[in-house]
């Protein structure tokens, strides 16, 4: 038998897919990039925004149109388990719904789709896994190999944040912390299929150990993962800190482990106050101004990213050029944006003084544009610096076709930051690292050139990276 599996979302949802496809292989199943040619067709959803939402059921009408007798169609992952009912409704050909917290029983669900004759008959309410299984996170997730050098480990799923523009509680549930040993584990394992770099995953990863009754357990399992994986492993990247969360333990291990980066994601969603307030978000922003100046007094080179939302409802024009000051007063290295999307079921969608579209993308095309000069003054300090990068990939320079090797520095993270481009290069292995002169910066990107001008140095040419 063969499948065919498909991540939609966040590097969250990525992790479970590879738990999936290792159990899928370890049932004797093979893996085809051809949907027609598979027996098991997996998409593992997105449901966290309607806009995803409808992109998962997108990809699911589009399998199920295409669908062969005999052929098997799943559903997994927070669509499944937050609109389960509406899948059904709007896919027909949907044979199973496998929930967030149930990636591990995959193949329960197949083997009871193929006992009712395959993906023929339609009760599907038999062949829905939801909710919580009987256990779950105390082992390591069984991973496949790392081919680009870098990989995702979820420490925790769940969150305990009232937001009231989220709808992650409802279909995710709670926190739930992993087992330090297991996650560690997982490390250990990661490393030995290839990787180098370990980026932390969570709703909420300074949360971690809270569920327990230890909260700040997130520097403890920091220290373990430096200090009990082996030396293979470069860089251990920390994403999604919550504000108020990051404790003084916490700076102290990530300024002092020499695996830890110096690279912090803290999604704020605002700058004003009173924006903050109706978000039910930490709305003192005199705290993040404190936390800031205690990141940087401890690790100088550190590179802060954030994420804002515009036009959430009862943004005034006040309250956003709040946040253009709180941002030009900050001048974090990396800023990411959303316009404020109404979720069904979230308080946030039926408050009064809902913000016209137009007026969310104009807001959010000044908050882009405030933040540009500030990335690139970023970036430009970094010229006549050596940097480690991460090889990702090749490609070639525009206008003249010369080679380009692709890369990622610590102050990168994957999928969502700026790259590191080293024109007149090929040849060097994806997932390898290697040492490069910064001689060139842009609002997003950097340039620069090999330290050794030998190495995997291309015979096509060097190119200018203009």
């Amino acid at each position: 038998m063969k499948y065919h599996l498909i991540t939609m979302g966040c590097p969250k949802n990525k992790v479970d897919s590879d738990g999936m496809e290792m159990l899928l292989q370890q049932a004797d199943l093979r893996a085809t990039s051809n949907a027609a040619r598979a027996d098991v067709l997996i998409v593992n959803t997105c449901g966290f925004l309607e806009a995803a939402k409808e992109e998962s059921i997108g990809v699911l009408q589009e399998l199920a149109g295409m669908k062969r007798r005999g052929q098997m169609l799943i559903a997994a992952g927070c669509l499944a388990q937050r609109n389960g009912e509406e899948v059904l409704a709007r896919v027909p050909g949907v044979d199973g719904l496998l929930g967030t917290r149930r990636w591990m029983d995959v193949m329960e669900l197949v083997s009871g789709i193929r006992g009712n004759g395959g993906g023929k008959r339609r009760k599907l309410q038999r062949y829905s896994l939801l909710g919580d299984p009987d256990v779950s996170f105390e082992t390591a997730v069984p991973r496949p190999p790392v081919a680009a050098g870098s990989a995702y480990l979820k420490i925790s799923d769940g969150c305990n944040a009232p937001c009231a523009f989220c709808t992650i509680p409802s279909f995710k549930g709670k926190l739930k912390s992993r087992p330090l040993q297991a996650i560690v584990d997982e490390a250990n394992a990661l490393v030995a299929a290839g990787a180098k770099e370990l980026v932390l995953v969570a709703q909420d990863s300074t949360d971690y150990g809270r569920d327990w009754g230890e909260p700040n357990s997130l520097p403890r399992l920091l220290a373990a993962l430096d200090n009990r994986t082996s030396s293979n492993l470069r860089w251990i990247r920390l994403m999604y800190a919550y504000p108020g969360h990051v404790s003084d333990e916490l700076v102290e291990v990530m300024a002092s482990q020499p695996k830890i980066v110096h690279y912090l994601d803290m999604p704020l969603q605002h700058g004003d106050p009173r924006t903050l307030k109706r978000m039910r978000r930490p709305s003192r922003v005199e705290m993040v101004h404190e936390h800031i100046a205690k990141l940087r007094r401890a690790m100088p080179d550190i590179a802060l990213r954030t994420t804002f939302i515009v036009g959430y409802p009862g943004e005034t024009e006040e309250e956003f050029q709040g946040l253009l000051d709180f941002v030009k007063t900050i001048e974090f290295d990396k800023v990411g944006a959303f316009q404020f999307s109404p979720e069904p079921g979230t308080p946030s969608a039926t408050l009064p003084d809902q913000v016209a579209d137009e007026v969310k993308q104009e807001r959010y095309g000044r908050l882009m544009e405030a933040q540009q000069p500030i990335s690139l003054r970023k970036n430009q300090a970094l010229v006549g610096r050596m940097l480690e990068i991460l090889v990702e990939g090749e490609g070639e320079v525009e206008g003249s076709g010369a080679p380009l090797l692709l890369g990622r520095s610590y102050r990168d993270a994957p999928e969502v930051d700026g790259l590191v481009l080293v024109p007149g290069v090929s040849g060097a292995p994806i997932g390898s690292m290697m040492e490069v002169h910064i001689n060139g910066a842009m609002e997003y990107d950097l340039v620069g050139e090999p330290l050794l001008a030998e190495t995997f140095v291309s015979k096509r040419g060097t190119g200018t990276g203009d």
